[in-house]
């Protein structure tokens, strides 16, 4: 997976683009904006836990995020940190957008992974660490809230060892824990690492040794402590793999950083961490050929579509991972979809919700696009060669309502509304063949409370959701003439998609086994890729 360093220009070489994947509340949010502050990019952390309207990290713009303090967009921010640029992806923290996660994690080389100390290894952990294992993504963990109660350092890595079936590697070692806990010993630099408590913006002192025996150890570690150290990271040494730049970029062994993400504590280890060993952009793979990210001409794929980051505008933001070349503003771009050429006069990057003009922009970078909705999940921008990114998933949605408007005659409002959210890939819209209305499809129940509020926010339009008899959607392909008798023999449960794709809803299991077994040319998939 890695390449040879020397291959890539000295701009692509430096850029570090990856996510923060968690289970909800493991701190992914606090560690998100201490990463800003290291980077320069905010003055002031702790935003997230201020009150009224500064109790905002950056990364979270929606109205309904900063009510409920989660993150349910994931949108991407850039800054220097040290010789390096870093391009953070933040994903939504709740489990009911993870098909929003999933597609940021095809905009990525890396991700970071959060736990808790306390807890370990939580369900969503799991589900996001399986799609990094899909992509073989690098993943480096950081092993959070070290200063409050937290597990045993050995059971820690097993779990995580057992259930993610990943080798890890300590690469800084706790000492002491809860109230006790005094820093880490950062084992790839040989240094000491004290928590400063008094300000939790600020980092502590980094002391160089030459090893566990270093006499000055004896000055910062009380002596109980500095025996149990000695001991761990003998045994740790046993046990435990070494670290290997090679197996982390090909995904088979994570690094794992302790730390205190609230006191700024293994937050610039992490960040090292990830500019000397996280992969630099890598190749990208399309239907036709693998694009290299050192290629001179400009492609890019569209990963994420955002409707009114400025409700002011009513604009819309399309997030494009680019993946060769030297992007310069204002320059023409095929749009592959529509075959029209696109002039990206006015490309912006991101610091979370203040935005920039991009002047320009290197493979890896993620730049936004502002557009009328020319742009959707999936599409390619070349500078003329007609390219399908592949791998960016669609699935069925697990939750199916049918939606209303509070006011009848306000149904082409209505369309119009569920047409910008489908495209956006904040929902699945199905117009049955019988019937009106409109059958929406999510992931997670929140997600309908989500577009009932923007609704009526961007569009002024109550809505209400109902159930609906079906349970779950399928997308159908085949031969032509059998898709047309198909189609015509179950009118009631065909619908369409925003794209025009036939979709076979269903209620029960053996709606789906039956048409396998009277239509054996037909392939019903819950999954579609999103390439146009």
């Amino acid at each position: 997976m890695s390449q040879n360093r020397a291959a890539l220009p000295p701009e692509i070489a430096r850029r570090r683009t990856f996510a923060i994947i968690s289970h909800p509340d493991a701190g992914k949010t606090t560690l998100t904006e201490k990463f800003l502050l290291f980077g320069g990019a905010i003055q002031m952390a702790g935003q997230v836990r201020a009150k009224g309207e500064a109790r905002r990290t950056r990364s979270d713009f929606m109205k309904m995020e900063q009510d409920r303090g989660i993150s349910v967009s994931a949108s991407a921010m850039s800054f220097d940190y040290r010789e390096f640029r870093f391009n953070l992806v933040d994903t939504p923290g709740h489990s009911d957008f993870s098909e929003d996660t999933y597609r940021t994690l095809t905009a990525v080389d890396a991700a970071i992974m959060v736990i808790d100390g306390a807890k370990g290894v939580e369900s969503q952990t799991r589900k996001l660490f399986e799609v990094c294992r899909l992509r073989d993504l690098p993943i480096l963990t950081f092993c959070n809230k070290m200063d409050r109660e937290s597990r045993d350092t050995f059971e820690i890595i097993d779990e995580i060892q057992e259930n993610l079936a990943i080798d890890v590697c300590p690469a800084s070692w706790p000492i002491g824990i809860g109230r006790d806990f005094l820093g880490c010993y950062d084992i790839l630099h040989d240094r000491l690492e004290l928590m400063d408590r008094a300000d939790r913006n600020r980092v502590a002192e980094s002391i160089k040794i030459s090893g566990l025996d270093d006499p000055k150890l004896a000055d910062h570690v009380p002596a109980e402590l500095l025996a149990k150290l000695r001991e761990e990271l003998e045994m740790a040494r046993e046990l435990l793999p070494a670290f290997d730049r090679e197996s982390l970029l090909n995904g088979s062994l994570t690094p794992i950083w302790f730390g205190s993400a609230i006191n700024s504590f293994g937050v610039k280890e992490l960040m090292d961490g990830m500019g000397e060993w996280g992969p630099e952009p890598q190749p990208q793979k399309a239907l036709e050929r693998q694009i290299l990210p050192e290629e001179t001409a400009v492609t890019g794929f569209v990963f994420k579509v955002q409707a009114n980051m400025d409700p002011k505008h009513r604009d819309r933001v399309a997030f494009v991972r680019l993946a060769s070349g030297h992007f310069e503003r204002g320059m023409k771009l095929l749009h592959v979809r529509t075959k029209k050429p696109m002039a990206v006069s006015n490309p912006v990057l991101f610091l979370a919700a203040d935005r920039e003009l991009a002047e320009e922009g290197w493979a890896g970078d993620i730049i936004g696009i502002p557009n009328h909705g020319q742009l959707r999940i999936g599409d390619a921008l070349t500078e003329g060669e007609a390219l399908h990114f592949t791998g960016i998933p669609s699935f069925a949605p697990e939750l199916l309502q049918t939606v209303r408007a509070g006011d009848p005659m306000k149904a082409k409002h209505l369309e119009k509304a569920l047409m910008q959210f489908a495209e956006e890939g904040a929902a699945k819209v199905f117009k049955p063949m019988i019937g009106s209305g409109f059958i929406v499809g999510v992931v997670g129940a929140l997600q309908f409370e989500v577009l009932a509020s923007r609704i009526e926010q961007e569009y002024s339009l109550p809505v209400r959701f109902e159930g609906s008899q079906f349970t779950s959607a399928r997308w159908v392909s085949g031969p032509k003439a059998e898709l047309e008798r198909f189609v015509n023999i179950n009118k009631g449960h065909i619908a369409e998609d925003h794209d025009g794709d036939v979709v076979f809803m269903t209620r029960l299991q053996w709606d789906i086994d039956r048409v396998q077994r009277d239509f054996p040319e037909l392939k019903l998939t819950a999954t579609k890729e999103m390439m146009v």
